[in-house]
């Protein structure tokens, strides 16, 4: 059976079974449309036909077929109609919705979170039930047709050894022992998040950790962890929380290590503040294109909060709170490893902001703090 034709068998028994959604005799009723339909079909397609009439009454529809693919990493519809996935660090097509079809399937996926999806709320930002994590932008301010992207929980835990060989690694792994305060800095979809739960694996099993994300994706195996995620306003008047609030309601229940899934407001400016302050061994992420990026982005994000401040004062508690900067990189093969490791250097230096400790591949200096360590 062709594509087409497939699509419009399902089609049709989604028409016929659309009443009967939330039925607990449905997948009977499927077997029976189908019989009724398409006496002929032999095992296999019937079974396929199966999961993709149940994905589209009660599911993510085709996206659901896509992310059930383990290679998968992220699936998107782009215009309102093309569906395409991310797999081993490349985008490709792979399919087509009705555009119809889009507006139904973000309903229904966030219907169950108390938001809403329309020309007053035409920018959704979410994490779903099974930890993916979805964003879409309503037409006409996606001026193609509605845009989606659906980011999969990872559910296999990735070692720091998959971003880096052995003698970088040691070093990170150095860098968490003497609790220095880390930044995994780099663009979109090299890895931050990925990198920063294998960080936090190394983390002593007696510490207490406390996670603080705007949308949660931290999976941190670890005994003792508390994790906390921001909330969005609500069309029907309940406050947003922020990561900035969040914050120094972490601080107040005693945290061994701090986790900042991303910082991207004025919540770097009390990160900034708490890790000036004893909170030692904390990790977060930024988007920037390189070290020394990294540490102007945090700067120039709590401005925001400290409008009354210099730069050169902001700058200042900046290099004193962060130690290191690791930078990610995605290769030209889609792999995504750690480019550089680098130093952090005290307020007041006149030479670089940062000195390199270590490539993707070598180790080329001895941070200073082993040597205080020492």
């Amino acid at each position: 059976m062709d594509p087409v034709t497939q699509r419009r068998l399902v089609g049709e028994v989604c028409m016929r079974l659309r009443p009967h959604v939330g039925d607990p005799r449905l997948d009977e009723y499927v077997q029976v449309c189908l019989n009724q339909l398409s006496p002929l079909l032999d095992h296999s397609t019937r079974a396929l036909l199966h999961r993709h009439v149940r994905a589209a009454l009660t599911g993510m529809g085709v996206l659901e077929l896509h992310l059930a693919d383990p290679s998968v990493t992220e699936v998107a519809i782009n215009a309102g109609r093309e569906v395409w996935v991310d797999r081993s660090g490349r985008m490709e097509r792979v399919d087509s919705v009705e555009p119809h079809e889009v507006a139904l399937l973000i309903e229904r996926m966030i219907s169950p979170l108390g938001l809403r999806f329309d020309l007053t709320s035409p920018v959704v930002d979410a994490r779903l039930p099974g930890g993916h994590r979805l964003c879409a932008v309503r037409e006409p301010l996606a001026v193609d047709g509605t845009c989606l992207s659906i980011r999969r929980f990872a559910l296999q835990h990735v070692s720091l050894a998959s971003f880096a060989p052995p003698p970088v690694a040691e070093l990170v792994q150095q860098l968490v022992e003497w609790r220095c305060n880390l930044v995994v800095s780099g663009a979109t979809s090299t890895g931050k998040t990925t990198l920063l739960n294998a960080i936090a694996g190394l983390f002593d099993t007696d510490e207490r950790i406390i996670t603080i994300e705007d949308t949660a994706e931290l999976s941190i195996s670890a005994p003792h962890v508390v994790r906390l995620e921001a909330r969005p306003a609500t069309p029907d008047g309940v406050e947003a929380v922020t990561v900035r609030q969040l914050l120094h309601a972490a601080l107040r229940l005693r945290p061994d290590r701090l986790v900042v899934g991303e910082v991207r407001g004025s919540e770097a400016f009390d990160m900034v503040q708490a890790l000036n302050t004893g909170h030692d061994g904390s990790l977060s992420t930024v988007h920037a294109n390189s070290a020394p990026d990294a540490l102007r982005r945090i700067g120039t994000l709590a401005a925001l909060a400290a409008p009354g401040q210099s730069r050169e004062s902001l700058d200042e508690q900046v290099h004193s709170s962060i130690d290191a900067v690791i930078h990610l990189t995605r290769r030209a093969d889609g792999s995504r490893c750690i480019a550089a490791v680098e130093e952090v250097q005290p307020p007041g230096n006149d030479g670089p902001a940062t000195i390199p400790l270590a490539t993707a591949t070598h180790v080329l200096a001895e941070p200073c703090r082993a040597r205080r360590a020492g």
